[in-house]
Formats: C-alpha cells, sequence, structure tokens
C-alpha cells in the first residue's frame, strides 16, 4: 500500500487493476445498463455533452454522454461495489483509514459520438477545506483511447488550486500549455479503476469507436476533510470507512431545536 500512496503523490494518480473480479463486473454493468434504461424511460435530460469551445475541433455538435448522479441510489449492487474491500484499501492508502464518499457519477458514452471532456481541474466543483478530494472511476466496459479514455498530466496537482480550470477556456495560459491532445492516455479494463487528485488535469477524447464506453466516478475525501461553506454541489457525507470528524448534528440532516 505504500507503493500505492508513493505513486499517487508523485504522479497525482494511479490505476488500480482488477479491483472487481469478472463476476462482480458482470453484476456492476447490469445494473448499469438498468440504471441507462430506466433514465431513458424517464424523459430525463440526461445528455451532460460539456460543448466546450476547447473541444469543438475534436466532437461532433451531436455527441452526447449520457450522466445520472449517485448511482448507489438506484441500485444494491452499486452500494456494495463502494464498500468492497480491494476499492477501499486503494482509497485508504491514499487519504488515510478515513473515507468519505462525496457523490457519485455515471458515466456512458456512446458509439461514434461519445463526447469529450476538455482538460479541467475538479476542485472548482467542490473545493475542501484540506484538499483531501479525490475521484476513482470504476470501468464498468474497456476504456481505450479510441472508445474516449481518461488521458491526464502526471504531477499537474503539484499546480495546486487554479482557477479557470472547468473546461470553458477562461484560463488561456495554462489550456494552452496542456491541451488535450498532449495528455497522458489512460487505457483500462473492466474492473480496474483510476484513482486521481482533484487538482491533477485530465480530460478525455471523444469515442470514436464501435463500442459503448461505460464508467462510474466516485468523488472521496479524508475523513478528517470537508466541502467549503456555501457549496451547493450534491453531497453525500455518508462514511465509507472509518470515521468522519467533520460531521455534525446540522450536516447529516438533523433538525435544530
Amino acid at each position: 500500500m505504500s507503493e500505492i500512496k508513493s505513486v499517487f503523490s508523485e504522479q497525482g494518480y494511479y490505476l488500480a487493476k482488477a479491483v472487481y473480479c469478472p463476476a462482480e463486473v458482470a453484476e456492476l454493468e447490469a445494473d448499469f445498463d438498468r440504471i441507462v434504461a430506466q433514465l431513458l424511460e424517464g424523459g430525463d435530460r440526461v445528455n451532460a455533452r460539456w460543448g466546450s469551445p476547447l473541444t469543438k475541433d475534436v466532437e461532433a455538435e451531436d455527441s452526447v454522454v449520457l450522466h445520472t448522479h449517485n448511482v448507489q441510489c438506484y441500485s444494491a449492487v452499486w452500494l456494495r461495489a463502494l464498500q468492497q474491500e480491494r476499492f477501499l484499501a486503494v482509497a485508504q492508502a491514499i487519504l488515510g483509514p478515513d473515507v468519505i464518499l462525496h457523490h457519485t457519477k455515471l458515466f456512458q458514452k456512446p458509439p461514434e459520438k461519445g463526447a469529450a471532456f476538455p482538460v479541467h481541474q475538479d476542485w472548482q466543483y467542490f473545493p475542501t477545506v484540506e484538499d483531501k478530494m479525490i475521484a476513482g472511476i470504476v470501468h464498468v466496459s474497456a476504456a481505450t483511447d479510441q472508445m474516449g479514455c481518461v488521458r491526464v498530466y502526471p504531477g499537474s496537482h503539484r499546480l495546486g488550486r487554479q482557477q479557470g480550470m472547468m473546461g470553458g477556456g477562461q484560463n488561456a495560459e495554462l489550456t494552452g500549455k496542456y491541451p488535450l491532445s498532449g495528455a497522458t492516455v489512460v487505457e483500462a479494463e473492466p474492473g480496474d479503476v483510476f484513482f486521481f487528485h482533484y487538482f491533477t488535469l485530465h480530460g478525455s477524447m471523444p469515442n470514436t469507436s464501435q463500442a459503448l464506453r461505460k464508467t462510474v466516478l466516485a468523488q472521496l475525501h479524508a475523513g478528517d476533510d470537508e466541502v467549503e461553506a456555501g457549496n451547493t454541489h450534491t453531497n453525500l457525507r455518508l462514511t465509507l470507512s472509518g470515521w468522519n470528524h467533520r460531521a455534525t448534528r446540522g450536516s447529516t440532516g438533523g433538525v435544530q431545536g
């Protein structure tokens, strides 16, 4: 586990191989597909394509990425996946014994026109007091370069908080220095989990293959950290391991009085 911490500290990310076995992946994929079907039947707006000016030259105008938050609210299988021993072991190696789930996100990139994501940092969406926030992308399907897998800039987490790096291209100096085309490609197999710090610059090309790309991202932070006051992003505050040192009656939904 010390190797995981060392690699993560140096690179700002770590690819954990075969966290979920084939039988587990089959279960996860079945419920992943069921969630997508339910979303489409419900008629909700589920296309989370950014349509950023930074990716207009690499993706079609009708590109699509299906998305919803909090898969564990749909499926007990996915709740168990977040509590799975091997998944938590890697998260604990990075964050320490106390691991808090902030939220999860489902992404499905369809064949041929799966949307791209420009190079960005995640911290501006849900900044935390101690900046001890990471993501873990659970690969339900394979993720190749042609399928629009994640791309990262190794060591870029050392940049710290950079303004204007939410994917809109406001920080012209940094977006020019770190183009999507120059980022390191991180291909993965079903069952792999890709962990990265929320300062790490990352993005993805469109899915131009004939295959669906299916992932679920879990946003996690250390138990002695918390999201800054006033942030309105969905925040579960669910303790996956250890202890939530910042929990209060109010923060956990208790009624005052």
